[in-house]
């Protein structure tokens, strides 16, 4: 288990999405799950790709667009202590 101090550095984790893949399962462009969930689909891009975090909100109409759960959708994913 991770220390508290560690869980708080914001610079330490990141957040990693299986959403491209569980996107193709369903055969849903980016630009239909845009639609799904009221985005445009440069959002989902973004998402996908990791350059932006979705609000709690958002995550949550993408699960439930994809069929599944949040934690099933997203992962946390720690740095190692020197990693960029």
């Amino acid at each position: 288990m991770r220390k508290r101090r560690e869980l708080a550095d914001r610079n330490s984790v990141r957040l990693r999405n299986h959403l491209k893949q569980h996107r193709a399962r369903l055969d849903l462009t980016q630009e239909k799950l845009a639609e799904r969930v009221g985005v445009r689909r440069q959002t989902i891009l973004a998402v996908e790709k990791g350059h932006y975090a979705p609000s709690a909100l958002l995550a949550l109409l993408l699960a439930r667009a994809l069929e599944m759960s949040i934690d099933e959708l997203f992962e946390l994913e720690f740095k190692e202590e020197g990693e960029p």
